[in-house]
Parts: C-alpha cells; structure tokens; sequence
C-alpha cells in the first residue's frame, strides 16, 4: 500500500495540476475508494478483525455495501490507489495500483475459503456479488 502511495509521489507530476481534468478524474477516485472502504469499515463495526479468519461471533454481512461487493475495504483501498496515481499523472503508479490490485485479489480469495468454511450460504452470495470492485469485479 505504501508503494501505491509513494510511486506516484516520487515518479508523477511534480503537484496537482489543477487545470488538468485527468488529474482531477483521479481526485474523484480517490474519494470514491476512500467512500467505499469506509463504508465497508462501518458494516462490520465489531466484527472487523486484522486476521483473514472471520470472528467466532461474526455473522456473514450481505446488506448495505456488502450487497455490491463482498470486499468494499480492498476494493476502496485499489480504487483510491488507481485514483492517486491518476490525481499524479504517474504511470509508474498505475503499475504500483495493479499490484496492489493483485495483492488484495489473493488476499481476498483466501479469506474466501475461510468464509466458505464457516458460512454455508457464502457460495451462492459469492456467485451474485463481486468480489472487488462494484459491478466490474
């Protein structure tokens, strides 16, 4: 994530072009994922955890946010990656946006098998919600 954060910074635009509606695009972006992870974040309330096995007393969410993607936090986090590297017209960045979408498509899909194994229902919710991004993957 700190790559994500960084590439753009150190092989992007030298500021904020404010006059460039690319730059501006990629604004948008990040407030887009940063909307997303948070919205994410707020739907688990309690039961978010640091480690990829879900809490003993944690039910599966599939309202709200989670109705449109099974991952909002990553999702957001890529989303908002892709954004800044956009916001800095950096390439290297975009690179740097695509690892990081990598990293959480792994991540994610092994937390899945987890989740698989303690909520039965987890495989029908995976066939009708990206994993994620919104209505894209």
């Amino acid at each position: 994530m700190a790559g994500a954060l960084l590439v753009p910074l150190a092989w992007g635009a030298r500021g904020f072009d404010t006059t460039s509606p690319v730059a501006w695009a990629g604004a948008l972006l990040v407030l887009a994922g940063m909307l997303l992870a948070l919205a994410g974040l707020a739907a688990l309330g309690r039961a978010l955890t640091p480690f990829p096995r879900p809490r003993d007393d944690s039910t599966l969410r599939q309202g709200g946010i989670y109705a449109w993607v099974r991952h909002p936090i990553y999702g957001g986090i890529v989303i908002a990656g892709l954004g800044w590297a956009i916001a800095w017209l950096s390439w290297a960045g975009v690179a740097a946006a695509i690892v990081l979408f990598a990293f959480f498509d792994r991540k994610s899909a092994f937390e899945e098998r987890l989740l698989r194994e303690r909520f039965p229902e987890y495989a029908g919710y995976a066939q009708r919600v990206r994993r994620l991004l919104p209505g894209i993957y």
